[in-house]
């Protein structure tokens, strides 16, 4: 679980580009960020098997 300083830190904007740090909108983790649905790997496996995500689909189905 990130720290809630963290998370605050990286929504604020930053005085330069390079230093802005994508995080999941959901959990507010850094790591396993998808930029296509702001969100990381871990929370996009849950919503999507769940059917909370539209347009997206279980392979196996």
């Amino acid at each position: 679980m990130a720290r809630k300083s963290m998370i605050i830190k990286a929504q604020r904007t930053p005085k330069y580009k390079a230093r802005k740090k994508n995080r999941c909108k959901v959990c507010g983790r850094p790591r396993g960020y998808m930029r296509d649905f702001e969100m990381c790997r871990v929370c996009f496996r849950k919503l999507a098997s769940e059917g909370l995500i539209p347009g997206v689909t279980k392979s196996s189905w």
